[in-house]
């Protein structure tokens, strides 16, 4: 596959490329992940399944919306692929460093601004993605509410249902929705969607940098949210953000509703434990 990849390279940026040198990295649990290094330029590739290449495509339309937004460093995809049974994304290669209290605070107010990116359409994307390995469905809708429910909460408790997994009170808390964000008006912000602590980074130059989105126009505070669920950002990220766009009243609780999506998405990825710590969280919604 590699004489392949390095072809479309060579394509798309329009001056010769050859794979000299590869070596496995960091790329997430369910893709391999390389830096691909020829002619003093290196590249950032993720393959899978040929069957996956819609979830790299849909990824690339991703980083562009982000890059598009003018707020926040994302890497740019040079496209995507099938070689052989691979399927592929390419992307520029961005060095990442270590980022002390100003690179976080900027990250803070990076995403702040990336936030006040809006649209007229309302809640969704212009087409599905995923989230993992996870189909993440996207239609336009006029109500938060309405979208979270339908679209994120119960898609993900029908896929748990094939699963096996059982949550007795899943028909109380989706009735329940409209209650626990009743007098919460967002506006459709711009979101990453999977905004945990190994998707954002500091490059080497401490600029801020966002990977790996799930991209769609949702209540900001599901960025927020996700950031707290594994290990949490630096205290700097918290202060950037609220010192340039203030979380509003009501977060604290509402983050329990958000992340649910996320423990849900990681049961019907991994199983084991997460349906148990989901059921906790309903039971604490309803409460």
């Amino acid at each position: 596959m590699w004489p392949e990849i390095a072809q479309h390279i060579s394509r798309v940026t329009g001056s010769p490329f050859e794979v000299q040198q590869r070596r496995s990295v960091g790329g997430g649990s369910i893709n391999q992940a390389y830096q691909i290094s020829g002619y003093d330029r290196s590249y950032f590739l993720k393959t899978n399944q040929a069957s996956q290449l819609a979830m790299f495509e849909q990824e690339a339309l991703g980083l562009k919306e982000i890059a598009d937004s003018k707020t926040v460093l994302a890497p740019r995809p040079l496209g995507c692929g099938v070689a052989g049974n691979v399927a592929y994304i390419v992307m520029d290669w961005i060095d990442l460093g270590g980022g002390g209290t100003a690179a976080w605070e900027a990250m803070g107010h990076s995403l702040a601004a990336m936030h006040r990116v809006t649209n007229s359409q309302g809640f969704g994307w212009h087409q599905d993605n995923t989230i993992g390995a996870t189909p993440q469905k996207n239609p336009w809708t006029a109500d938060w509410a309405e979208f979270f429910r339908d679209h994120r909460l119960a898609y993900q408790f029908r896929l748990a249902q094939r699963r096996g997994g059982s949550f007795p009170q899943q028909d109380e808390l989706l009735a329940a929705v409209p209650q626990l964000l009743a007098g919460h008006y967002p506006e459709p912000a711009l979101v990453h969607g999977d905004l945990w602590s190994g998707n954002a980074a500091i490059s080497a130059e401490g600029e801020p940098v966002l990977l790996d989105p799930a991209v769609y126009y949702g209540d900001r505070e599901v960025d927020l949210g996700m950031t707290e669920v594994f290990g949490g950002f630096p205290a700097a990220f918290y202060r950037g953000y609220n010192d340039a766009h203030p979380l509003d009243k009501g977060y604290e609780q509402r983050k329990v509703l958000y992340n649910l999506y996320h423990i849900l998405n990681h049961f019907n990825l991994f199983g084991g434990s997460y349906q148990s710590q989901a059921q906790r969280m309903i039971a604490r919604l309803l409460s």
